[in-house]
């Protein structure tokens, strides 16, 4: 079964927060997980990504407090300013970071929870045009390589790691990592992705599902050849079961 906060939850704590509260959490969560940061005012000046969260973070509140034009307007402006589309209505957890930021879709009905780490071109969309929950809901902890694309109304458990270009279509479990189109879980329950220090960036770690496949069956026909060398019967009478008969024929033959 896939655990993350529930909606109402997560709101709350999202809310408790003060605005400035969060922008501090936003800006200073940066040095844990990009080591090209090397100040406050650097990352104001310079992270789209950081600038995106900052002015949804303002965005949302507009929509919760029913200033909905405002809000989309504000949403507008933050996607022209940073190429990242954040519809107001998301739901985003703490200390988000989005990293290099460049098209960026987060869609009304998605969840994010708490130290999520996206990068670019990450979309976060929906398969229908009805007004229900149409996006996907992420954990705490999870992180999604560049490109990877999540839809539908899934769910991604705590600790789970998307790898890059990856389509996922299904519910994926705690501390698990998929890649793939369509997304296959590739490390299962009771693997560390987590290093002690934060999150496991080490992408060109996660192995490769279709060419352990192809090994194998590489593996499984050097075996079954082996196997038919093994038993295989000449096909000379000298050595042939039906010897005998095979010279009664011969014998017939003659004397006709």
């Amino acid at each position: 079964m896939v655990m993350v906060m529930p909606d109402d939850a997560l709101h709350q704590l999202h809310t408790s927060q003060s605005l400035f509260a969060q922008w501090h959490e936003d800006v200073h969560c940066v040095f844990a997980r990009d080591p090209a940061a090397r100040s406050v005012l650097e990352i104001l000046l310079t992270y789209s990504g950081v600038h995106a969260v900052l002015l949804h973070r303002l965005s949302h509140r507009l929509w919760k407090a029913d200033w909905k034009l405002t809000a989309r307007i504000l949403s507008a402006f933050t996607k022209w300013l940073t190429s990242v589309d954040i519809h107001p209505a998301a739901i985003i957890g703490r200390r988000l970071f989005i990293d290099h930021a460049l098209g960026v879709v987060i869609g009304e009905t998605a969840e994010i929870g708490n130290d999520v780490t996206l990068y670019h071109g990450v979309t976060l969309g929906g398969t229908t045009w009805h007004k229900v929950k149409r996006h996907p809901t992420l954990g705490d902890n999870v992180l999604v390589g560049a490109g990877a694309k999540i839809l539908g109304p899934i769910t991604l458990g705590n600790n789970v790691r998307v790898g890059a270009n990856s389509v996922v279509v299904k519910d994926v479990p705690p501390c698990c990592t998929v890649v793939g189109i369509p997304g296959r879980i590739i490390q299962s329950k009771g693997t560390q992705i987590q290093h002690p220090s934060g999150i496991n960036l080490n992408h060109h770690e996660i192995p490769d599902p279709v060419g352990k496949a192809i090994a194998c069956l590489l593996e499984r026909i050097d075996e079954l050849e082996a196997n038919q060398a093994a038993n295989k019967h000449e096909e000379s009478c000298d050595t042939c079961e039906a010897e005998t008969l095979c010279g009664s024929k011969t014998t017939n033959t003659a004397t006709i």
